[in-house]
């Protein structure tokens, strides 16, 4: 197991110290650039709020998108369960010709 190593992120206008695995650097710090670019984004279609709000709409965006993606997962995974029971299917039909 690797030791965790420290680094910093910034978010919106607050630095955090974080500790993380050193393989999760990259992603981390990925994230970190998206979460930024949210802010600015919801900064310029929301003048006027402030940066706990900006992190609330991020937050709210982010778990929408997870969301999303979990039941896309869950409707793939019902896909090749039926596209499996179909192919066993056609197999059976076609051992019977």
């Amino acid at each position: 197991m690797q030791a965790m190593v420290p680094i910093n992120i910034l978010i919106g206008d607050r630095s955090y110290r974080i500790k993380i695995q050193p393989t999760d650097e990259e992603t981390v710090r990925k994230m970190t650039g998206l979460i930024n670019n949210k802010i600015l984004e919801f900064k310029t279609q929301f003048a006027g709020k402030d940066m706990q709000d900006y992190i609330a709409m991020v937050l709210i965006w982010f778990a929408t998108q997870q969301n999303d993606a979990s039941n896309y997962e869950m409707a793939e995974t019902e896909l090749a369960s039926k596209l499996e029971s179909f192919e066993k299917l056609l197999d059976r039909t076609l051992e019977a010709s």
